[in-house]
């Protein structure tokens, strides 16, 4: 097979959570450029709508589910939408998730299982429904968790405090690696991006108040993520060119964590 076919993505279906804006809308991207078809999830319509008519914008078409990521009931409505409607799920992109800054001797509780429930329960509670009800009957699935590099290691000091969402991109992790280990018997790839700073909603605080020389500064690359460069690396996990490749965590971080 050649190269090309190995990433062409005709005939795919995707279901993307967090898919609004940032990191899911860049994936959403690449892989609607290979022709995948896309189904993208958040909790804000308006933002939806923003998001699939850009897309129609570079020719990519796309539907969109509104549904809360952290909420079970919501979860299992999505994963049945999102079947309906396109058939079956080839490929799910975990991405929905968010953070809170706070020392860990004040963390408030509701924030760490607003964090936790959200980052890894949701993630588990959809990939278990897309899995048991699309992947698994089909023998075929790519699951692709964004993680970040605060799962790899803790924070310098001085700069972040978020206890949970570390804790949480830890549990995406060796979630990913557990989910790989079991679900390979049914040709079910399992991986995940580890992301460093890149500008989004999220990140938004932090790059204001450190400026983004100073992040740069930490990365031998010298620079931070920009709205491309997490797209080869969806693409590469969520396409056949990657179906070998599973439970693994690809660092995209400009080399943050190899220092």
């Amino acid at each position: 097979m050649s190269v090309k076919k190995l990433f062409d993505l005709q005939g795919k279906t995707a279901l993307i959570t967090g898919g609004s804006r940032g990191l899911g809308l860049q994936i959403a991207h690449a892989l609607g450029e290979q022709g995948a078809s896309l189904i993208l999830s958040a909790r804000k319509e308006n933002e939806l709508v923003s998001a699939v008519n850009e897309l129609a914008i570079s020719g990519i078409k796309a539907s969109y589910s509104v549904a809360d990521a952290a909420n079970e009931q919501d979860i299992r409505t999505l994963a049945q939408e999102a079947i309906e409607r396109l058939g079956h799920v080839d490929i799910l992109i975990n991405n929905a998730g968010a953070t809170w800054g706070a020392p860990a001797e004040d963390y408030p509780l509701q924030a760490w299982d607003k964090v936790m429930n959200l980052n890894i329960r949701g993630l588990f509670l959809l990939s278990q429904a897309i899995g048991k009800a699309s992947m698994i009957p089909r023998r075929y699935g790519r699951i692709v968790n964004i993680a970040s590099i605060a799962g790899l290691a803790g924070n310098a000091p001085g700069t972040m405090k978020t206890i949970a969402y570390n804790t949480s991109k830890g549990a995406v992790v060796n979630f990913t690696r557990a989910l790989a280990a079991e679900w390979g018997i049914y040709g079910i790839t399992v991986n995940a991006l580890a992301p460093g700073f890149f500008p989004s909603k999220m990140t938004t605080g932090l790059i204001k108040e450190l400026g983004v020389e100073q992040l740069a500064a930490h990365a031998p690359l010298q620079r931070i993520g920009d709205e491309e460069d997490l797209k080869g690396a969806a693409l590469l996990f969520a396409s056949d060119a990657g179906k070998h490749i599973t439970g693994q965590i690809l660092a995209v971080d400009g080399g943050v964590s190899v220092v």
